[in-house]
């Protein structure tokens, strides 16, 4: 007895993976930043204020994973660079006597690349502009500014005198995140400059980042909306 074909016109069904099916959508990626962003300076001064940050960019690589998390593979390779950034991160901030700050540098900063990318491969690959793919465009950009964060950190630690700075202040914390906006969004207020060689390097690599990123977002928002979708034929015509 022969078995019904499948037609090539109608869809498949796609098999739901045990691991890695599961896919936030970029609007939780951007609240969790903008919790981070707006909370962690207003409660850096407060009781148990140096919890906050942890905790606050622990959900936003959460929350990144899980938004580019779509395919087995991707959430896969987010795992393995999320995991050491954390644990790292968590072990310095109970026992900052034992374990250098820098050991979070290289898995972190591997990890905001590694979702940058992604959320660009999605914004580039979209059909269509929803909101989905306005809150990808917008959480990239943000991280952009929380992924050269750490670096200027790390110079400043390397280098106190990397940064001409007002009196007493230490590129630590909100300092180096306000700073990596700053430059990110070509402000530039004057008050903190960069003076070492690697300050000088990192500064206006970021700042052209930046410009690139908004450019290449805007020229590909602009081309997806003005195209229109293609017109679907009759099924009679298909066959």
């Amino acid at each position: 007895m022969n078995q019904p074909t499948e037609s090539p016109f109608e869809p498949r069904r796609k098999t739901l993976l045990p691991v890695g099916y599961f896919r936030y959508s970029a609007v939780e990626l951007l609240v969790a930043l903008a919790l981070l962003l707006i909370t962690a300076p207003l409660v850096q001064d407060m009781p148990f204020g140096d919890l906050v940050e942890p905790v606050l960019l622990t959900l936003v690589m959460v929350s990144a994973m899980l938004a580019i998390g779509g395919r087995r593979q991707t959430l896969i390779v987010a795992l393995l660079l999320v995991l050491p950034a954390l644990a790292a991160k968590w072990v310095h901030h109970f026992w900052p006597d034992r374990v250098s700050p820098f050991v979070y540098l290289v898995p972190g900063t591997a990890f905001f690349l590694f979702v940058v990318a992604q959320l660009i491969r999605f914004i580039l690959r979209s059909p269509t502009v929803d909101a989905n793919v306005l809150c990808a465009g917008l959480s990239g950009y943000l991280l952009l500014g929380v992924l050269w964060t750490p670096l200027y950190m790390a110079v400043g630690r390397w280098n106190p005198a990397a940064f001409a700075m007002p009196a007493g202040g230490t590129m630590d914390g909100f300092t180096a995140l306000y700073f990596s906006f700053i430059t990110l969004s070509t402000v530039g207020y004057g008050d903190i400059a960069p003076v070492s060689k690697a300050a000088r390097m990192l500064a206006p690599m970021e700042a052209v980042v930046g410009l690139f990123y908004v450019a290449v977002l805007i020229s590909r928002l602009v081309a997806i909306y003005s195209t229109p979708p293609p017109a679907q034929s009759p099924p009679s015509e298909r066959q």
